[in-house]
């Protein structure tokens, strides 16, 4: 994995610009430790970072084919096939790297040659004899891409902190960023950035720019398609598909693990891939996360219902993996907080942000890949909210059924709209869906839940894993987010989904027989979270920096009262602000994280 950036400018001379090219080059150096490359000339700079994975030699960047020039963060998974038809056509290759493979694809098809791959990725393309520029991000979101166009100047970048070192690019957020980080956040509106003048490139949709013009265009979606195959032929048909992404998702010249919690989803990556290393003889390395004390302060709940710490080991001597279980300070987890915050360039996920972000420091330690069980939970329905129909026929969010308590924190009269900015953006998202015609009330459900989970609810985590990985310099690859395995699941009928009345049923009946039985039909559990006591005071700590700090508009618009009473009565909240993970404590470090993020990024507000 990499970072990219690039400046087209009317109104700049980007070769006297050499400092604020190194400073851009510069944020972007935790995704890319390895090597850095630019390209620039007076209208155009090209700024490359790069994690070393495949053809660590000879895969520099800016790599160049005729007039074209390409920076390229991600993984292809399809490189092999996309290769050997562009050798059909005449093209050689002088390395082995996927991002040959990508430029020569956009010679041969353009536009076009998108569609052909199969991965995560985001990079640009300029031509330099048009003066003009192709982007591209890939289908389901795991690669990040922002942009901004101010006069005539276009910037692109992989992090919100390096578009903000762009000339005329304001620190500004309005009321509409100000309702996606109260009334939404941590999710986000895929296309937004919370910052006024930066958007973001969506899953599935391409960019070109060129003379001041910039066109944006979809080049994938979901689509509603018949699926007659019997419970069996889903089964072999599942099977396949996460096997088949999972051993192409091993391929790396730098060392490469798995994330192992001992559920369904990283089980199932971690039997696939320590089968693949014992056949030429080498055992697998998996690693899990923990907290000091956490088995002391543990309550079961209709959300998390065991410990992963419980099934861990399991798994892992199943498959004879090398295993590292990595217990994380609670203190380090609430101090991390704000490291977490400036990764994301926005407020976070709380401590399911900060906790990751050691985990992955420690991982980093030994490996440069690791493999992530996320994405089957929303594709294959395995939350509460897909099961249970109280639930699952509100019409809202289901993780965020209600914005009373985040209104409750707010002080009286304070973002007036939103509660309507909230609905419009559940709103706006059920049109995307695609229903066959005829379809029963549920099942046309069943379809929206799948569309709401995938653009916001997968989204987050995506992001969370993308930037916290990235900031360790470490690269996560995430097999259940394979696009074929998510057009096959949109269409599988629910009976079959939720085989045997349960959460991702037919991938549990897929895999049963290659993992411990106790796994295969473990109930579903979360991404484990701190119950240490000792975080909730750390944050709480941290927190007190808002009321004492009256430079910021944060003192006048949190209600402090309200806070406080939450604070001294955590088991009062009925729900979460968001999912399954951010209760009280999480609710307390996301104002810390707001507060970090004004005052780090020099935000200005204007409403």
């Amino acid at each position: 994995m990499c970072g990219i950036a690039g400046i087209l400018s009317n109104d700049i001379d980007l070769r006297g610009q050499k400092p604020l090219i190194e400073d851009i080059s510069n944020t972007l150096k935790m995704r890319g430790p390895d090597a850095k490359g630019e390209y620039i000339t007076a209208d155009t700079a090209l700024i490359h970072r790069r994690l070393s994975v495949i053809d660590v030699e000879k895969g520099s960047q800016p790599m160049r084919f005729g007039k074209y020039i390409i920076v390229y963060n991600g993984e292809l998974y399809n490189t092999d096939e996309v290769r050997n038809e562009l050798k059909s056509f005449g093209y050689s290759f002088d390395t082995h790297c996927d991002t040959e493979v990508v430029l020569k694809a956009f010679d041969r098809w353009k536009e076009d040659s998108v569609k052909r791959l199969n991965g995560i990725f985001a990079y640009a393309v300029y031509d330099e004899k048009e003066k003009s520029l192709f982007a591209a991000r890939d289908r389901i979101g795991v690669k990040p891409f922002y942009y901004t166009k101010k006069k005539n100047t276009f910037a692109f970048a992989s992090r919100i902190k390096s578009l903000l070192l762009v000339p005329n690019v304001s620190r500004k957020v309005d009321e509409e960023g100000i309702n996606e980080i109260f009334m939404l956040g941590p999710a986000k509106t895929i296309g937004k950035a919370v910052f006024k003048d930066i958007s973001e490139l969506p899953p599935a949709y391409y960019l070109t720019y060129k003379d001041g013009r910039l066109d944006i265009k979809q080049y994938w979606r979901i689509t509603a398609e018949e699926n007659h195959e019997t419970e069996k032929e889903a089964q072999e048909h599942t099977y396949a598909l996460v096997k088949d992404s999972v051993e192409r998702q091993l391929v790396s010249d730098v060392p490469l693990a798995a994330f192992l919690s001992g559920g369904l989803d990283s089980s199932i990556i971690t039997k696939i891939a320590s089968d693949k290393y014992a056949e030429r003889g080498e055992r697998f390395n998996t690693y899990s996360v923990d907290y000091t004390d956490n088995d002391l302060y543990f309550k079961k709940s209709a959300f998390q219902p065991n410990k992963d710490s419980d099934y861990v080991g399991l798994m892992s001597g199943a498959v004879n993996s090398v295993h590292h279980n990595v217990v994380l300070n609670n203190i380090d987890v609430a101090d991390a907080l704000a490291q977490a915050t400036d990764a994301r360039g926005v407020p976070g996920f709380a401590d399911v942000d900060s906790s990751l972000l050691l985990f992955c420091k420690e991982v980093k330690k030994d490996f440069t890949v690791c493999l992530s069980g996320e994405c089957a939970d929303e594709i294959f329905g395995g939350y509460p909210w897909y099961h249970r129909k109280e639930i699952l026929f509100e019409d809202c969010f289901p993780w965020s059924r209600t914005t009373d308590v985040r209104r409750s924190i707010l002080t009286d009269g304070f973002l007036p709209k939103g509660e309507e900015y909230a609905r419009n953006a559940y709103e706006q998202t059920l049109k995307q869906t695609s229903y066959l015609d005829g379809e029963n009330d549920f099942d046309r459900r069943m379809r929206e839940m799948f569309i709401l989970n995938m653009n916001w609810f997968m989204q987050t985590l995506l992001v969370r894993k993308d930037v916290m990985s990235m900031e360790s310099s470490l690269e996560v690859r995430v097999p259940f987010c394979d696009y074929r395995l998510v057009e096959y699941a949109y269409n599988l009928p629910w009976s079959i989904k939720a085989l045997d009345g349960r959460e991702k049923g037919i991938l549990r009946k897929a895999f049963e027989n290659d993992l411990p039985y106790e796994i295969a039909w473990r109930k579903k559990s979360p991404y484990p979270k701190t119950h240490n006591p000792e975080y909730f005071k750390r944050v709480c700590e941290l927190a007190d920096v808002v009321f004492e700090d009256k430079s910021t508009p944060l003192y006048q618009w949190i209600n402090k009262s309200a806070l406080d009473r939450l604070i001294e009565n955590p088991d009062s909240l009925s729900e979460p602000w968001y999912g399954q993970l951010m209760r009280v404590p999480q609710i307390v470090a996301y104002i810390y994280q707001i507060y970090v993020w004004i005052k780090n990024y020099k935000v200005e507000f204007v409403i």
